[in-house]
Formats: C-alpha cells, structure tokens, sequence
C-alpha cells in the first residue's frame, strides 16, 4: 500500500434523538447562527420546530437559507455568503442531506473570501479561513456529513465541479435515523446507488498489498446490497434506516481509501451530464458505473473478478477471467434495476444531441480518472453505451 495520513476532525453523534446534542455543540462558536436547509420536508417532518426550538432556548440568533436544490446552485451559495458578511454570522448549521452540506461548505469559505465563492470551487483561490458549521443529516447518501468534499453547479455556465478545503470538515454531525423515516421511495433508492458509487471509486485502483482495505470495501457494499431491498419495502424500520445510514457515512470519510488513491472518473462524468441536463447526481451514477466498468474491465480483469466473487457470489467454476468480471458488471446492474434505479440515459429523455458538449465538460480540466486515465474519446463511448 502506499504512505498515507488519515485526518477526519468531524465529531459523529450518531443514534435517536441526538439532535438534542445541539444544545451542547453549536453555543460554543458563537451567537449568531443560519440554518440552511432545502425544501419543506423538515417543516413537515417536525424536525425544524425540533431544532429551532433548542437554538432558541439557548438564546441564539437565527437566520435562515431556505431552498437548496438537489444540485445546489452558485445563486444559492452567493445568498449564503450575503446573509453571513450582512449579519456577522458566527456558526451555520446544515439540516438536510448532502446537497444542503456541501451548499453549506461553500458558504462557510466563501463568507470569509472578498471574491466570488466560484473562485474556491474552481481551485483559483484557496481558502484560509471558514465560518465553522455542524450538521443534522436527513439523507444516507453522500457522505458530506463527515469529509470535506462538496459539489456546486454553476447553473448559468452549465458546469458542475467538486471540490474541498482542509476547513469544510463539518465540526460535527448529528445522525438519526429517525429523521430519514420520511425520506421517499425514489430518494432512498438514489442514496443507495451514491453511498454504493463512493465504494466502487475507491475500489477499483492498481495499488498492492491492500486486503483490508478491499474488505471493508466488499462488506460495505454487501451490508447495503443486503439492507437495501428489504428498506425500500419499509422505509420506516429503524433499524434498516440506522444500517444504511451508517454505511453512507463509512463510504465517503475517509476510512476505505488509506493506503490507495481511487478513481473518480465516474463522478467526473456524472458532474458533466447533470450540469447539462441537471438530473439527479445517483441516478447518473447508476447508469454510468456499469458502463465505465466495461469499458475499463481489460485495465485490470482480476479486480473485477474480485469483486463478481466476493460481492456479487459469482462461481468461477469453469469460467475464464472476463467472463466472470462481466458477470459480475451484470449482477450490479440487475441489483440497481431491481431496486428501481434508472438504466438508460433515456429514462431521463437524454438522447445523444449533447454528448459532444458533455464530454467536453467533462474535459475541461483534460484527462482524469486514476485507474484509467481517460480521454474524450472514452468519455464519448461510455455516454453513447449508456443512451
């Protein structure tokens, strides 16, 4: 395996009725809070009252950012960062899933930049200093409650790029499974497929000597395979809701990539197709991952077969290498249709008038990904197999 240093300063406060730990946590930043959140799901859920209520009964200040969309926008950042230099704001908290926490990273390095929040994004200026911000999580999915990775669009350019700053760690996170009992059917099945794409990124690498890391890649992903189907049956079953809200987190903190450096090229894909046509970032994934693995499964077949036998229970009995990896390629697909994830790009009515401009976006920084490097060529195959 290679030199690493892990560092991951969030503290998790993880279980039922945790969001009362705000009352320890946020009074010691400061006075002045914002609350950002998305559309009216915590209102109605009750978990808004929940939280005002406690900032309120310690005398805080609250301001609110309301209306963060699933693919947070730049116009939604530059609110943010307004209401935070108007008002001096000391603390923000997220309460939301990952597009609300990384719409609140930006915030959080941009009000404390005289620039455009943009400049951060696109790696023109590094931040040095952040508005501190903790979360109260309502979605397994993206793992921004405890890394410091965000994603912005910037909706009026058509781009969409990630990003992250040794300052955007949440200074805690509160995780209870109650508050996604709400989460629908559709959402729950698109976190599923982004906790289980932040696995196969980090999997699929050429770095030796790294069997405990593949292990807990490959128990990852067979705890959500296993917890998935019977959840999107019974969205309200605590205990499901508590296995796969934990598993989002694992995916993305850190903890499976000691050692290696993963691929990405996926995700850099996806960001091009939603910035384009602005579809959901899982259901992009679900059908692009499986497209990707084919296209790349001569770089290293052994890694693929790997995974067919330890996730998927493919026999290689009397079977050749490729055989078993494509196999293997196929399970995943039939698992992510059977759970009710998008296949084609045209179940979003995307059909091949855009794949030029997107591959294009895709890029814009030229080629990427670690365990191929790809060019647009590639990126135009992929596309044109996902159709």
């Amino acid at each position: 395996m290679d030199n690493f240093t892990y560092y991951n300063p969030t503290k998790l406060i993880f279980g039922k009725g945790q969001v009362e730990q705000l009352e320890n946590e946020v009074p010691k930043y400061g006075k002045k809070v914002l609350v950002v959140y998305g559309g009216g799901s915590i209102k109605r859920n009750g978990l808004y009252d929940k939280v005002v209520q406690i900032l309120e009964k310690n005398n805080l200040e609250i301001f609110e950012l309301s209306g963060v969309e699933p693919n947070p926008r730049l116009s939604t950042v530059h609110r943010g960062v307004e209401i935070c230099k108007k008002e001096n704001i000391d603390f923000i908290l997220a309460v939301g899933g990952g597009s609300v926490i990384d719409c609140t990273k930006a915030i959080s390095v941009g009000a404390k930049y005289d620039g455009d929040a943009w400049d951060i994004v696109t790696k023109k200026h590094i931040p040095t200093e952040a508005v501190p911000f903790g979360t109260v999580l309502t979605l397994a999915a993206t793992g921004s409650e405890m890394n410091s990775g965000s994603v912005i669009t910037n909706w009026e350019t058509k781009e969409k790029y990630g990003w992250g700053s040794p300052l955007t760690f949440p200074k805690f996170s509160i995780l209870d499974p109650v508050n996604t009992f709400t989460v629908p059917k559709d959402q729950t099945i698109y976190g599923v497929v982004d906790m289980m794409s932040h696995v196969f990124e980090q999997y699929f690498h050429h770095t030796t000597n790294t069997p405990l890391q593949d292990r807990f890649c490959e128990a990852t992903l067979k705890t959500v395979i296993e917890t998935a189907p019977k959840l999107i049956n019974d969205l309200e079953n605590y205990e499901l809701r508590e296995t796969i809200l934990y598993s989002g987190t694992i995916a993305l903190n850190g903890q499976l990539q000691m050692g290696y450096r993963g691929d990405w090229a996926s995700h850099n894909i996806e960001h091009a197709v939603s910035a384009v046509y602005d579809i959901p970032h899982a259901g992009g994934l679900a059908i692009l991952f499986p497209n990707w693995m084919k296209h790349n499964l001569d770089q290293n077949v052994s890694r693929f077969v790997q995974l067919a036998v330890n996730v998927f229970d493919v026999d290689p009995t009397g079977k050749d290498d490729r055989s078993v990896a494509l196999e293997g390629i196929d399970k995943l697909r039939e698992f992510w249709s059977s759970i009710g994830a998008p296949s084609r790009l045209k179940d979003y009515d995307i059909n091949d008038e855009n794949i030029d401009l997107m591959a294009d976006k895709a890029m814009i920084n030229g080629e990427f990904g670690n365990f191929k490097s790809l060019n647009k060529d590639d990126v135009v195959a992929i596309l044109t197999a996902s159709l």
